[in-house]
């Protein structure tokens, strides 16, 4: 007999890892117990016979694992009915997927242009390809129509709307959540956001779990050892690009 939680989580550091950012994020908003195996991005291949993460050990079904972000999401959803992982309501629940899915697979000049660094910040000319340009207009497109159709749907089902993407917080916000720092560390082009797209970004970025997700970050910086130097100065030598780090208190400012 054991007094362990069901469920660990095996990654690399959340500060830098966008994929087992989401995971963590999922478990920490909606307080599911696990506990977690941290690694250095060169330890990988030790732990993981796919050579990626995060991984998703299940005790209960003899330390099953799970690899894959979005499969893990949805192993967690069907595991813990009684939280809303996903909307309750079947069309939100749709779109959710819908959303989550497209920014799983897709976007990747995003990904491969701008790594995840949730603490640095760039100022100055920083690039931004035309296929870069063409992803950000859709993300933003994304949680403008997110909002515009969770608004409709939850107005006739007459049920409170918490300024997440669909209404509460779900998988899809926090799949969205890592590459809202992108937007941040980058400075990325925000002129064809819409008042729904931005009014989410504020959600996220003020929500009070989402602030003690934010404190674990930070709380990471503390540790040496997690410092991952190739993902620091990513434009180390350019002049006209500035780099520094963001305080813990920095807050988003709607415009």
């Amino acid at each position: 007999m054991t007094n362990q939680p069901d469920f660990h989580l095996i990654g690399t550091f959340t500060r830098y890892s966008s994929w087992t950012a989401r995971v963590e994020t999922v478990l920490e908003y909606f307080r599911i117990p696990y506990t977690a195996q941290i690694i250095r991005l060169e330890d990988v291949r030790d732990v993981s016979h796919s050579g990626l993460v995060p991984l998703l050990e299940c005790r209960s079904l003899g330390n099953l694992r799970i690899n894959d972000s979005l499969a893990i999401c949805e192993f967690l959803a069907e595991t813990n009915p009684d939280l809303a992982l996903w909307p309750r309501d079947r069309k939100l629940r749709a779109l959710a997927r819908s959303a989550a899915a497209e920014m799983h697979s897709g976007f990747s000049a995003i990904r491969n242009a701008y790594a995840t660094n949730f603490i640095a910040q760039y100022h100055g000319n920083i690039p931004v390809s035309e296929q870069a340009r063409k992803e950000i207009t859709r993300i933003l497109t994304i949680w403008e129509n997110a909002r515009k159709a969770t608004q409709a749907r939850l107005a006739e089902l007459g049920q409170k709307d918490e300024g997440f993407l669909f209404g509460g917080f779900s998988i899809a916000d926090a799949f969205f959540w890592p590459v809202l720092w992108r937007f941040r560390t980058y400075n990325l082009p925000l002129d064809t956001a819409t008042p729904e797209a931005l009014k989410w970004m504020e959600t996220m970025w003020n929500n009070p779990s989402m602030r003690k997700i934010i404190h674990r970050y930070y709380q990471q910086v503390e540790r040496p050892e997690t410092r991952i130097e190739k993902y620091e100065d990513m434009f180390r030598g350019q002049d006209d690009i500035s780099y520094t780090t963001i305080p813990e208190d920095w807050t988003f400012l709607r415009h």
